[in-house]
């Protein structure tokens, strides 16, 4: 770690990440080199290395950056209401990730390289933000919905967690990706974010048990 004061380091860890997540809007997971990111701040590649040592770990940090991000959201949610019906509180949080659109992609991409080539100790801090988005919404699951009990939001929260993995794909497609379902015959539903995680948080509450 190079030496100087702990908000400059902050502030060129944030610029790496920054960089990275602007070239994650045009360029794949894949394209992106550590050239590529170094080029898009105002140091060199080398001076990235003071900070991360593979790509994947800048990933994994911007990663964390939009699981804290959402953390943030979902205690907002928590905040704002006494009370919620099963309708209100699955449209609520499917707002949430309406708009976490980074989150959503860099779940469905590359997820495990990111965290097979990236240091313990940073992967320790994103497990702790991924962590802390599980105990966000079993708080608000404990607040909005008291009747079930700890196995019940367990059943929610191992299925609904798995299933924002293929959220991002399922509701982004490409232009060649349409043009191959038609040409396949593919009677394929085009939904958004928001319907298809509102859809997924009212059924699976709906068919608990103690949730009426």
């Amino acid at each position: 770690m190079p030496r100087g004061s702990a908000e400059l380091t902050n502030a060129r860890r944030e610029e790496i990440i920054s960089a990275c997540a602007q070239l994650y809007q045009t360029m794949s997971f894949k394209e992106i080199t550590l050239k590529d990111i170094a080029g898009a701040t105002s140091f060199t590649r080398t001076s990235i290395y003071n900070y991360f040592q593979t790509k994947e770990e800048i990933f994994l940090a911007l990663m964390q950056k939009e699981y804290e991000r959402w953390v943030a959201a979902l205690d907002d949610l928590a905040a704002s209401y006494t009370v919620m019906s099963v309708e209100a509180f699955s449209g609520a949080l499917a707002h949430t990730l309406e708009k976490r659109g980074m989150l959503l992609k860099l779940l469905s991409m590359n997820h495990f390289d990111m965290e097979e080539n990236s240091r313990p100790e940073c992967l320790r801090e994103f497990k702790e933000a991924y962590g802390a988005s599980i105990e966000a919404l079993r708080r608000c699951l404990v607040k909005f919905f008291p009747g079930m009990d700890a196995k019940a939001r367990q059943d929610f929260l191992y299925a609904f967690l798995p299933f924002l993995y293929g959220l991002y794909p399922y509701t982004t497609v490409s232009g060649k990706q349409r043009q191959a379902m038609a040409e396949a015959g593919l009677d394929f539903v085009y939904m958004s974010v928001y319907d298809m995680a509102c859809n997924c948080v009212r059924a699976l509450l709906r068919g608990s048990a103690v949730v009426r």
